[in-house]
């Protein structure tokens, strides 16, 4: 993958504006970068129990997607193998060294080996990962477990 810095962010609001305005379908279009899907996944996980990540992660991406102009099919927009994979790895990185603080755990995720546009590569083959099957519902990986 592209090596691209990392965007770090500078206080809990600029978080909390990506992880409401994930679910408000507010944010524009240019805001969901790599670094606010974590952030906002984060924000979700740790701020708001009465989100059910596991069971409502698809349809708030896909309508959020949607709200931009996007499509989800099987090339573009929603894909649940990726997305299911870096929930993983976020909880995995909660568990083991979150602090509570917001803008401290998502900038430390964000400097993770989790955190890495690639990671989600350490279990799956490029193949695999990238296939229609993997965009439209979760797959097991096939070169190491899931955290």
């Amino acid at each position: 993958m592209t090596d691209h810095p990392i965007r770090f962010f500078t206080d809990d609001a600029a978080i909390a504006h990506l992880g409401e305005g994930l679910l408000a379908c507010t944010l524009a279009r240019e805001e969901w970068t790599h670094e606010a899907h974590l952030a906002a996944c984060l924000y979700l996980l740790t701020r708001r129990p009465d989100i059910d990540v596991d069971g409502e992660i698809a349809g708030i991406i896909s309508r959020f997607n949607e709200s931009v102009g996007g499509v989800n099919d099987d090339q573009s927009g929603y894909h649940d193998t990726i997305t299911r994979a870096y929930v993983a790895g976020v909880r995995r990185f909660l568990r083991e060294g979150g602090t509570g603080e917001l803008t401290a755990d998502v900038n430390a995720l964000l400097a993770s080996e989790a955190g890495s546009r690639d990671w989600p590569l350490r279990f799956y083959s490029r193949d695999l990962l990238f296939s229609v099957e993997a965009r439209r519902g979760f797959v097991e990986p096939d070169r190491a477990p899931l955290p």
